[in-house]
C-alpha cells in the first residue's frame, strides 16, 4: 500500500487557457424581488445577446504579477487572483490578453463578461471547471456587482449585489426579435459603480409583485407579450433613478409598431424595442419602429434575436 503524501499538481495543463462569455443587453426587469421569508431581495433578469462577447486569454507564469493587455483591466485582473486562489494556485500570475467587442459604459455587461470570460480562462489553464454559482460568487467578489450571464439557463431572477440565484422561472423566458439602439448617442454612458443603486420606496417595491406575477407567467405560457409587458413597467418603475430621453415616446412608437413592449439597460444608455419573432409582418413592424426612432434623433440601431429557453451563455 502507498503511504506516500499525495502530490498536488502545481503546474497549468496547457501554456495558455481560454474562456468566453457573451453580453447582455440590459434587463429585462430590475428591481425587488420577493423571497421565500417575506421580504424582498434586489434583483434582476438580464436580456441575453450573443452579438456582444467577450474572449480571454491567460498564460500564467510561476511567481510572476498579473497583468492585461489591454492594460487597465482592474475587474478582470481582480477576477483572476480570486480565481488562482480559488484553485490553490495563488503562487501563479501571468499574461492576461481580453477581447471583447462590448462598447464600454453603455449596459451592454462588458465588465462581467470580462470578468467570467478570464475566470474560464484561467480555470481552462489549469484545465478546471467552475460550475455557475461559484463564477457568480467570484464575479461579484471582483466588480461590486454582476449580470447572471456566467448561467446557460437566462430564466432566473439573479441577486446581481449578492451572486445568489433567488427563482428561477420554469418553462425558460419565451423569444424575442430586439431592436436595440442607445437612448442617447451624444451620451457616453453610465459608471456602474460611481451610479448609485436604486433606492425604491414603499409603493415602488409592492409595485414589482405584478411584474414577478407577468415574468412567472410569460415564462410558464411563452407568452412574448407578457415578458414585454413585464419589460415596460420595469422601465417605467426605473425612471424616477436614471431617467430615459423619450421614455413616453419610445413606448409609443413600441405600440404604434406593433411591438410588445420596451425595455432598458437599468445601469447604461441602451434600450430595445420588443418583438414577438413569430408576429406577421415581423420585418415591416421592426421598420416601423426604425423610423420612428429616426423621427426622435436615434439613428443607430441593431437588430438580434434571443434563443428563449435555448439560450447559452458562453461556453
Amino acid at each position: 500500500m502507498n503511504t506516500q503524501p499525495r502530490t498536488l499538481q502545481w503546474r497549468p495543463a496547457r501554456a495558455k487557457g481560454t474562456g468566453r462569455a457573451i453580453g447582455h443587453h440590459g434587463e429585462i426587469v430590475q428591481g425587488m424581488f420577493p423571497t421565500r421569508d417575506g421580504g424582498f431581495c434586489r434583483g434582476l433578469i438580464t436580456l441575453p445577446c450573443e452579438v456582444f462577447h467577450a474572449t480571454a486569454t491567460f498564460a500564467p507564469e510561476p511567481e510572476a504579477p498579473l497583468r492585461s493587455v489591454p492594460a487597465g483591466k482592474a475587474k478582470a485582473l481582480e477576477a483572476a487572483a480570486l480565481t488562482l486562489k480559488e484553485l490553490g494556485q495563488d503562487s501563479w500570475g501571468g499574461a492576461l490578453s481580453i477581447d471583447s467587442n462590448i462598447p464600454l459604459r453603455w449596459g451592454l455587461g462588458s465588465s462581467t463578461a470580462d470578468v467570467t470570460a478570464t475566470v474560464r480562462a484561467v480555470c481552462d489553464a489549469f484545465g478546471e471547471r467552475l460550475p455557475a454559482e461559484r463564477i457568480a460568487r467570484l464575479a461579484v467578489a471582483a466588480e461590486t456587482a454582476s449580470d447572471p450571464i456566467m448561467f446557460d439557463d437566462c430564466a432566473m431572477v439573479f441577486a446581481h449585489r449578492g451572486g445568489h440565484v433567488i427563482e428561477t422561472l420554469p418553462g425558460g423566458l419565451p423569444p424575442l426579435t430586439v431592436l436595440g439602439f442607445r437612448t442617447s448617442e451624444e451620451d457616453e454612458g453610465v459608471d456602474t459603480l460611481s451610479h448609485p443603486p436604486a433606492s425604491y420606496d414603499e409603493v415602488e417595491t409592492r409595485a414589482f409583485r405584478p411584474v414577478v406575477g407577468l415574468l412567472r407567467r410569460a415564462a410558464f405560457t411563452g407568452d412574448s407579450a407578457l415578458l414585454g409587458r413585464a419589460a415596460s413597467a420595469s422601465a417605467r418603475i426605473n425612471q424616477r433613478f436614471l431617467p430615459r430621453r423619450h421614455l413616453a415616446g419610445l413606448e409609443r412608437i413600441a405600440a404604434e409598431a406593433g411591438g410588445v413592449g420596451l425595455q432598458v439597460a437599468h445601469s447604461g444608455i441602451i434600450a430595445g424595442i420588443l418583438f414577438d419573432p413569430h408576429s406577421p409582418d415581423l420585418h415591416r413592424r421592426v421598420d416601423a419602429a426604425r423610423h420612428g426612432l429616426a423621427d426622435l434623433g436615434i439613428t443607430e440601431a441593431w437588430c438580434f434575436r434571443t434563443a428563449g429557453d435555448d439560450a447559452r451563455r458562453g461556453g
